[in-house]
Formats: C-alpha cells, sequence, structure tokens
C-alpha cells in the first residue's frame, strides 16, 4: 500500500524525489521487518490476555511428557500474534499488483484458518487431538492442489494473462505441454542439471513441499520457542533466494532461473521474520503463550509455497533439516511400532518418543538444551543452503 501511494506521490510531485527510495525492495522488506516486530511486541500483551480471558489454554495429552503437564493452561493460538503482524506488514509494504505475495498470503491464512479450527476444538471440546487427520488432511490438500495447480503456470510466465494462456495450451495439447526450464526442479551445487518436471510433476512435487512442510512445522512446535526460530532463519534465507531468483542481474550471474516479481517474496520473508521473532520474546521459556497448529500450519505452508516459487525445494529440505528429521521421526516410529505389532503380536520403538525433540527429552536433555541446539543445528543448515548460491 505504501509502495503505491509513494509511486502517486512521486507522479504528482516530482519534487518528493526522496520517495523514490520505496522503489528498493531491501529498504521495504527492512522496513517490514521492523512494522511486524513492533506489531508483534506492542499487540502480545493484548492477545495473551484475551485468550487467558478467553480461557483458551492449551490440553496436555496425559501419555506425554511429564515434565510438560505444568504447561496445561497456559494460553495456546499464539500464532495469531505473527499471522496479524505478517498480514498486516505485508499489506502496508509489498506491492500489491504481484501474483505471488498474494499466493503465499493466500495458502499461510488458509493454513492458519485449518489450524484456528484444529485449536479451537482442543480448547472447546476438550479433546487433545482436536480436528480429525482425514478433515485436516482434506483442507490441507485442498490448499495445496489449488496453490500447485497455479503456480506450475504462475511460475512459467510473466503476467496473468501468459498464465491463462499456458493453461489453455496445456489442456488443448491433452495435457502434455511441457513447462519451460524456469519450472524445473534445480539441483543444489550443480551448475547445469536441473530435472524436467512437467505440469503434473511440478503439481505433485509442489503439492507435496506445501502440505509437507506444514506438517513438518507442526510437528517441531512441541518445546518452548523450538519452532519459530527455525522458522525465522529459514524463511530468512528463503528471502534472499527470492531476491536473487527476482533479479535479472543477480539470477543471470548466479545462474539462477529468472522469474519476475519473485523478488517482492522478500517483503513476506522480512514480515515473517519479524513478526517471529515478536512472538518469541512471548514464546521463549517459559512460554507465556504457545503458537497452536493456526501459527505451525500456516508457517509451514509459507515456507513450502515461497519454496516452490523460487524454485529451491531441495535447499528448503536442507535448511529445514530440523523439520525433515523432525516428521521423518513420526513416520519410522509409527510405521516401526505398527510392523513389529503385526509381527511379533507387540509394538516396539526406535525412538524413546516421537517427535525427536521428545526423545532427546527423554534421554535427560533440558528443554532449553533441545531447542537451543537444533537452533544452532538449523543455523548451520542455513549456512549450507545459502552457500549453493555461489557454490555451483
Amino acid at each position: 500500500m505504501l509502495f503505491s501511494l509513494a509511486q502517486w506521490l512521486q507522479a504528482h510531485y516530482p519534487e518528493l524525489g526522496f520517495l523514490r527510495v520505496f522503489q528498493y525492495i531491501t529498504f521495504r522488506a527492512v522496513m517490514a521487518a521492523m512494522t511486524s516486530l513492533l506489531i508483534g511486541l506492542a499487540f502480545g500483551p493484548w492477545v495473551i490476555r484475551k485468550l487467558t480471558e478467553m480461557k483458551i489454554g492449551q490440553p496436555i495429552r496425559e501419555y506425554g511428557m511429564q515434565t510438560h503437564l505444568g504447561k496445561r493452561g497456559t494460553p495456546t493460538m499464539g500464532g495469531v500474534l505473527v499471522l496479524i503482524g505478517i498480514g498486516a506488514s505485508t499489506l502496508l509494504w509489498f506491492d500489491w499488483t504481484n501474483r505471488f505475495v498474494w499466493v503465499v498470503m493466500i495458502v499461510t491464512m488458509g493454513f492458519g484458518a485449518v489450524g484456528w479450527v484444529d485449536d479451537w476444538r482442543k480448547v472447546v471440546d476438550k479433546n487433545p487431538e482436536g480436528m480429525k487427520s482425514r478433515e485436516k488432511f482434506f483442507w490441507q490438500s485442498l490448499i495445496g492442489l489449488l496453490a500447485a495447480f497455479y503456480l506450475a503456470f504462475s511460475v512459467s510466465e510473466n503476467n496473468i494473462l501468459g498464465v491463462v494462456q499456458l493453461c489453455y495450451r496445456w489442456v488443448s495439447s491433452g495435457f502434455s505441454t511441457d513447462l519451460p526450464p524456469k519450472a524445473d526442479l534445480m539441483l543444489p551445487f550443480v551448475k547445469t542439471i536441473s530435472m524436467p518436471l512437467g505440469v503434473w510433476g511440478f503439481m505433485a512435487l509442489a503439492y507435496f513441499v506445501i502440505v509437507g512442510t506444514s506438517n513438518a512445522v507442526n510437528f517441531t512446535d512441541g518445546l518452548d520457542g523450538l519452532a519459530i526460530m527455525p522458522v525465522v532463519m529459514v524463511g530468512s534465507a528463503l528471502g534472499v533466494f527470492a531476491y536473487v531468483t527476482g533479479s535479472s542481474v543477480f539470477s543471470k550471474y548466479l545462474l539462477f532461473p529468472y522469474i519476475p516479481g519473485a523478488g517482492e517474496l522478500m517483503i513476506f520473508c522480512a514480515a515473517m521474520a519479524g513478526a517471529g521473532l515478536a512472538f518469541l520474546w512471548f514464546n521463549a521459556h517459559p512460554a507465556q503463550v504457545f503458537m497452536g497448529d493456526v501459527g505451525a500450519l500456516s508457517l509451514g505452508g509459507a515456507l513450502g509455497t515461497i519454496a516452490v516459487i523460487t524454485r529451491q525445494e531441495i535447499v528448503l529440505a536442507i535448511m529445514g533439516g530440523v523439520f525433515v528429521a523432525e516428521v521423518l521421526s513420526v513416520m519410522i516410529q509409527v510405521s516401526w511400532f505398527k510392523y513389529t505389532k503385526r509381527r511379533f503380536g507387540e509394538g516396539r520403538r526406535i525412538f524413546r518418543m516421537a517427535p525427536l525433540h521428545h526423545h532427546f527429552e527423554k534421554k535427560g536433555w533440558a528443554e532449553t538444551q533441545v531447542v537451543v541446539r537444533f537452533w544452532i543445528i538449523t543455523m548451520l543448515l542455513c549456512l549450507v543452503g545459502l552457500a549453493s548460491l555461489k557454490l555451483r
């Protein structure tokens, strides 16, 4: 909004030349981060107070970590604070004509709505499981598939008309039209090798990344501050990739696909980082508020969508290694338990408890040790991912 206002003022009042600074994405990204940070810090106490008054307290599973039973009743659904910061700051500072930011915003708020319903049922119905797994997966899949379908053509074309024309050619060709090379799966640390996906392959990969990342962040959100700081770090790193991908100069120099408009995603990433840091102020141990599914699902969906647009799905898996490890630990634990129960009549476990952070708690690590060490691992993985910008 402020970007459009600055353009209008410049056009009508040429003497306001200093407003040209609004044309720089980097300036607006810094301002977006500051705005969302200040919004979060200012509204945080009010949101926590309202959640407490509404008795929206976190239910704790009886079969979970016994050391966490003392957290029962702590306000949850604090992810609303993050979404408010992201939404308000992004709307203030990004170019409203940019289609990619709108897609990410819609996915983020859509997954946030799913998480809201899940959290609300946990609180109102006093059911720790919340929304049924099938119902939650259905709505996640619907949002993920719609986003994947649109991005398959949007990433390949520079404007809405081109998107419509490419989609028409795909349908009229019997669903066999190939996508341009910029829509291929990029392999990090390699200069010229990429994997053509086609429309169906692109949609399948995009769906898997968006929905998978959403659930992975949700599994990670189990300790005070554990999920939000990796989201901030990975999101900030993806903002750098968005800036490079959206720049004709940097993308050519670094051998990245040039995707016009992708650079504006840096505004969203910066707003997410600022809002995340503000939330961490209240979520640091001992937490005053929990993120809940409304925050975890939405932030994970946002990371996955940005990675798809910037063609950095593999790099996301590297930088978000903690998220990947958390969701894999659950899948391995459940699969092995079911297999051994069917084979031997008794379910057996590989980890002491899943997700992975609980395994280390069972081994005797303090909660803050697990959190900080996972932060450090994420920081190292983000540096590895950023190194792929040049090491190709």
